[in-house]
Parts: C-alpha cells; structure tokens; sequence
C-alpha cells in the first residue's frame, strides 16, 4: 500500500482548501436574503401590489391616478382628527357602508404599521 503524503504539493492543497472554503462562505452569504427595506407612506400608497391607492384616487405626483375615489387633497381640513382618518382607511365599511374602498386594514392587505405611514402621508396633502 502507498503512503500518501502531500510533499510539495501541500502549498498548492492548503491554498485550494482555503479558497473553497472562502467561495462557499460567499456563497452562503449570497443565498442570504437581505432585510427588505421598508417602504414609506408614499411608496405604500403608490405601490400596486400594497396600498395601491392611486387605482382609485388622485395624489398629488402620483402618475395615471383613478377617478372612482375623490382627490386625495386638504386632508387636515377634511380630517382634523388623525384617528378619523386612521378609522376609514382601516376599514371604511364603517364610516361609509356601501363603499367599494377596500378595507385594507381589516382584511390584512397592509399592517397595521403600514396603515399608520399611509395616513401619516395623506394626512399632510
């Protein structure tokens, strides 16, 4: 039976075992996914797949904005109470029955976290 040794090829192994092991780190790291970054009132409010707010109202900036929803505008002087404000974007069944806004905080469309950055933004137009 041969005795296998490294000899002189020990250099050229430890570097091959290190980099492997430097490659597979990276790899590993890179699978990682990274921390989403959490998205403003604006960004909710515009977003398609989230508030999506602009399907149905105008807001300022927003582009191609809905006409079913009245204009997002002078919300203080609609809403002086914040919590008002906060109550029908929760769930505006409510205050308005017969709406067709949905109830994006009832139904778990957005956190309530979120829901508090969407009146935050509106709540200053």
């Amino acid at each position: 039976m041969q005795n296998f040794t490294l000899g002189t090829h020990r250099p050229l192994a430890l570097a091959l075992l290190v980099g492997s092991l430097a490659l597979s780190g990276h790899a590993i790291a890179a699978d990682a996914k990274a921390p989403a970054k959490e998205m403003t009132g604006k960004e909710l409010a515009f977003n398609a797949s989230k508030g999506n707010c602009l399907a149905c109202h105008m807001i300022a900036g927003g582009d191609q904005p809905g006409t079913m929803g009245p204009p997002l505008i002078a919300m203080k002087a609609r809403y002086p109470d914040r919590q008002a404000l906060f109550e029908v974007v929760w769930d505006p069944r409510h205050k308005f029955p017969n709406t067709a806004m949905p109830p994006i905080g009832a139904y778990g469309i957005l956190s309530k976290d979120e829901v508090n950055k969407v009146v935050d933004f509106i709540h200053g137009l």
